[in-house]
């Protein structure tokens, strides 16, 4: 048996044409395929508006840069993230506060924060920033109602969730990104992402005035628009009207992403065929709990809204079962260490036992093998090891 990752990229003969073809035309970095890259992603979650970035964590930093985040900024999120979802709030010298997390899902449990807004005067909390852990998406109306009553933004944390969706009080279906809930949602290109442009980002916004401000500070705060000059000396000229950075992504990477995103339904429909061969073979597994899904993502005939980036078992012997699996070239992996337990957060005053329902997710937590291309052998495989050592 070749080795099998928790999750890798699917480069196929189309993705790499459409590489081949931008580098050999005019553009490598901001060229058009940047723009038809936006556009189609736009599209997809439903947005009015999406910006391209380098990463990830670029695109946060520019949101946290967007909304205004400063050294008097208090910012909620989840521990149970990729600390990139903490790190732009002190990017620009905000405070980071965490909420603990719903055991059954690994989400930020929404009743948390509500207790921690109890007695609160309205503006003391800037914004949250949910994260759609492992393609499970928090329920943004819910958070919407809260946020709206204490005046606080919302970062939504699409990262994992590209695709996903939860069902509103109406019983629509609200995709993640889609800037109905929040002001502006952020996504992931790297390689073991639902969309993979190597390395790569994007933020969605209905919001024009934000939409503006991101195409700013995406380029050293920068501007050619001859309506936004304070001054123009000819065609060569240019503004820097903002400090920005230089969060730019090349066209090529682009040119990746438009043929990745035009087959992602078939990959979605492909991860939730394995989360479902996962969810029957651990239904009765003793020792083996799945985590749970958001009910909010469930419809009324059953369908989810989960995105699976991620398939989640916890085990009382996580160490044990990690080393197991990979003993038999299985390569599971955790996801996440609490952020709030890392050495340079416990240096800001957080330390462990803080939050006692992310850690003790933690200890028990395995990400096992889940994507589009893994063989329906290599998932039996895997099972059939998980069971064996949680019978042993």
């Amino acid at each position: 048996m070749k080795p099998i990752p928790y999750g890798r990229q699917h480069i196929t003969e189309d993705d790499i044409q459409a590489v081949v073809e931008t580098l050999q035309s005019d553009f490598l970095t901001q060229g058009p395929k940047v723009a038809e890259f936006e556009q189609a992603f736009a599209n997809y979650v439903g947005a009015k508006y999406a910006v391209a970035v380098s990463n990830g964590t670029a695109a946060l930093h520019l949101c946290a840069m967007a909304l205004g985040v400063n050294g008097s900024s208090r910012v909620i999120t989840t521990p149970i993230t990729f600390v990139a979802s903490a790190n732009c709030v002190r990017y620009c010298d905000g405070t980071v506060e965490f909420a603990d997390i719903d055991p059954a899902t690994a989400l930020i449990d929404i009743e948390k924060v509500r207790r921690m807004l109890e007695g609160k005067p309205k503006g003391y909390y800037s914004g949250i920033i949910p994260v759609d852990f492992a393609g499970n998406p928090v329920n943004l109306e819910e958070l919407r109602e809260l946020a709206d009553e204490h005046g606080m933004w919302i970062i939504e944390d699409a990262a994992h969730s590209p695709g996903g969706y939860f069902v509103d009080s109406q019983g629509e279906r609200q995709f993640c990104g889609n800037g109905r809930f929040a002001e502006l949602a952020i996504f992931s290109f790297h390689p073991v992402k639902h969309i993979a442009t190597s390395e790569g980002g994007m933020v969605t916004t209905n919001d024009e005035e934000l939409y503006q401000k991101l195409l700013l500070y995406r380029t050293h705060g920068i501007t050619r628009d001859p309506n936004l000059l304070e001054e123009n000396h000819g065609g060569w000229y240019m503004e820097m009207q903002a400090l920005g950075y230089n969060y730019r992504i090349p066209d090529m990477l682009c040119a990746l992403g438009i043929t990745q995103l035009a087959r992602a339904d078939e990959g979605m429909a492909r991860r939730r065929e394995i989360a479902r061969v996962y969810d029957e073979a651990f239904a009765d597994a003793a020792g083996i709990a799945v985590l749970g899904t958001n009910p909010a993502s469930l419809t009324d005939t059953g369908e989810t809204g989960h995105a699976y980036h991620l398939y989640v078992i916890q085990v009382a012997d996580r160490k044990g079962l990690y080393d197991f699996l990979r003993e038999h070239q299985i390569f599971a992996q955790v996801h996440y260490i609490p952020a709030h337990t890392m050495p340079y957060y416990r240096s800001l005053g957080h330390k462990k036992g803080d939050f006692p329902k992310a850690e003790h997710y933690y200890e028990a937590c395995l990400s096992l093998p889940m994507y589009p291309t893994l063989a329906d052998v290599e998932q039996q495989y895997v099972i059939e090891k998980v069971k064996e050592f949680c019978k042993a």
